[in-house]
């Protein structure tokens, strides 16, 4: 399934352990933050920001 986040919201999300910009991830359905190396889920449409509830990756 793909996740869709319009562009206007992905430009002012930021992650809240780096404050770093996020990437979508559409085909994950997650929104990833490169710097801090974690990935944020979607759940039902809705961005779920919070640290505890991040993969990390890489």
């Amino acid at each position: 399934m793909t996740t869709k986040i319009d562009e206007w919201l992905l430009d002012i999300l930021a992650c809240p352990k780096s404050k770093a910009p996020l990437r979508l991830d559409a085909e994950a359905g997650e929104l990833v933050c490169d710097e801090s190396g974690l990935a944020y889920p979607i759940r039902d449409g809705i961005p779920v920001l919070l640290v505890d509830e991040a993969r990390q990756i890489g």
